[in-house]
């Protein structure tokens, strides 16, 4: 590949190593496997690609079922905006996920929302934002979060603040936490017979650039940054849990992924049952004061508010059989997947 080919890369390596990520071992391990190929010169596969593409297309299409429960797919790895790694993966956004979320929130007819989620994490920037979010959501409508079959690390984040996590019986929850890697590149350059030479002002400005190594102050920095993010999950988590930090460090699975029994007796979800069952609840569920934490903000608590459309909201249409719901649900992801 050219160089001006690879170019076309840059901007999402950059973002990579720049940013913590909130994800399971094994995927950003995938993730380190693909940024280290487009850096080598790899072509990337096309077939993959389009196929990544079509699958994000047909995920990330929220679907009401029976015009009262809104179902918002979160597959994949997820990233703050639409890029090429999201492209790459078939992940989706938060960009995208804030939108559906308000669009629910904002549809009289919607009663309750349901995530649908099956995602390893992904990038930490945004994670928090949507977090608040769904607190805010909380406290105008009921919001599941179904964990079907993979809720792990920046997919956990924001769904710790639904009102009520439910785990299908073969789900895995947890891997709370977040990494930060980085490529030294030194011996690499030599074996090539490259020298490389950065001449720089400011103190910090070249630390690693290029893939050169990294100072002990260097190290100590970007430790600080992912201590910085894996906090601010700890508070969201803990906020939206309604326990304490510590309770979110120490007994949340301290970064493991954990299966469905251990989720429930530590705290991570609520109870055990599948989409089909979650949307049946979810279909007649009535929003009360008592589904909202003490602790949720107000819907006005930042400039941006999730008020219905409609100053009196109109009555639900009648509710349909959650079994026909589902099944119109992944019909419609399987035609749009096809087509």
């Amino acid at each position: 590949m050219s160089r001006k080919a690879g170019g076309s890369y840059d901007h999402l390596i950059a973002f990579a190593l720049e940013h913590p990520w909130a994800i399971t071992p094994n995927m950003l391990a995938v993730i380190a496997g693909v940024l280290a190929g487009r850096l080598a010169g790899e072509a990337p596969d096309a077939a993959a690609l389009l196929l990544a593409q079509e699958l994000r297309a047909h995920r990330e299409v929220p679907v009401a079922a029976g015009g009262t429960v809104r179902v918002i797919p979160i597959f994949g790895v997820i990233a703050p905006r639409m890029n090429m790694l999201s492209e790459m993966s078939g992940g989706t956004t938060f960009d995208s996920l804030t939108k559906s979320l308000q669009e629910a929130v904002a549809d009289p007819n919607v009663r309750a929302v349901v995530f649908d989620v099956d995602s390893p994490g992904g990038n930490v920037a945004g994670a928090s934002e949507f977090a608040r979010e769904v607190l805010r959501a909380r406290t105008i409508k009921p919001v599941y979060a179904q964990a079907q079959y993979l809720m792990a690390s920046a997919a956990y984040h924001p769904m710790a603040c639904a009102t009520e996590i439910i785990a299908a019986p073969s789900a895995m929850l947890g891997s709370i936490g977040a990494f930060s890697m980085y490529d030294d590149l030194t011996d690499a350059l030599a074996q090539l017979g490259v020298k490389r030479e950065v001449f720089v002002a400011g103190k910090y400005k070249a630390e690693g650039v290029g893939g050169t190594g990294l100072s002990a102050e260097a190290r100590t920095h970007i430790t600080g940054l992912v201590e910085g993010a894996y906090g601010r999950m700890i508070g969201d988590i803990a906020k939206g849990r309604g326990v304490s930090a510590s309770d979110v460090r120490k007994g949340f699975g301290e970064g493991r992924l954990v299966d469905v029994d251990q989720a429930r007796a530590c705290g991570l979800c609520d109870r055990i049952g599948t989409l089909q069952d979650t949307i049946a609840r979810a279909a007649t569920a009535r929003h009360s004061s008592a589904g909202a934490r003490a602790e949720d903000p107000p819907p006005s608590a930042t400039g941006q508010e999730l008020q219905p459309a409609a100053a009196t909201p109109q009555e639900p249409r009648a509710v349909s059989d959650p079994t026909t719901d589902l099944v119109q649900y992944e019909q419609r992801l399987l035609a749009l997947a096809k087509g």
